[in-house]
């Protein structure tokens, strides 16, 4: 008797189920990638209600972190400075620039700055700065090299992944607490031994739970 179907028709499950998971793998590999933080966050600039030049105040002058986000050692959220803290040198330097007229507006009109977030977690999430910084991990660590920044630009996926990198291996991003705002800092073999006196000083265990971030 004559075959009905020709016998490659034979591979024909196997060739189906072959392509089902090449299919199935891209859209996975897809959404891996391009719905991930690494790629939807990263590199994320919103445009602000006044241009501010990390460059020129926190990396020519030299102006420290601290100074205008003055609670970030001691609480669990960085401030955005009030509009008090850029007149305190605004009333004397570039008094009348054009650069400043929503600066000078909202000082007139004590009205803040609407400032965006730019590195901003989900509200399920808990992060206290302070506790960071008194660890002695560095603002470098999680904001990239804002000294070198015209705009604030967001260059780390701040995922959950990525911090439980941190977590599970804390010791490269300690730093003594007099560097902690410095940008340019590069450790030493010194600095790299006393990192892991700091972990044992300070008893520095991150927590690796769900209930550590999570609350």
């Amino acid at each position: 008797m004559a075959q009905i179907f020709p016998a490659w028709t034979n591979r024909l499950p196997l060739m189906v189920i072959a392509v089902l998971l090449i299919i199935a793998s891209s859209v996975a590999g897809f959404f891996w990638y391009y719905g991930s933080p690494r790629y939807t966050d990263v590199g994320y600039r919103p445009k602000q209600p006044q241009p501010y030049s990390h460059k020129l105040h926190a990396g020519d002058l030299g102006i420290d972190c601290r100074y205008c986000h003055s609670d970030v050692e001691k609480s669990p959220n960085a401030n955005i400075p009030p509009t008090q803290t850029c007149m305190n040198c605004h009333t004397l330097i570039k008094a009348d620039s054009d650069k400043l007229l929503a600066v000078r507006s909202s000082w007139a009109n004590k009205t803040p700055l609407e400032w965006v977030r730019v590195h901003e977690l989900p509200d399920y999430a808990y992060f206290d700065h302070s506790v960071h910084l008194s660890a002695g991990v560095g603002c470098v660590s999680c904001h990239g090299n804002v000294a070198e920044m015209e705009e604030v630009t967001q260059m780390e996926p701040l995922s959950m992944s990525w911090c439980l990198d941190c977590h599970r291996n804390p010791e490269p991003n300690l730093r003594p607490a007099d560097q902690i705002t410095n940008m340019t800092w590069v450790p030493s073999e010194e600095d790299k031994i006393k990192a892991h006196q700091m972990m044992l000083t300070k008893k520095i265990d991150p927590p690796v739970d769900c209930s550590g971030c999570h609350r």
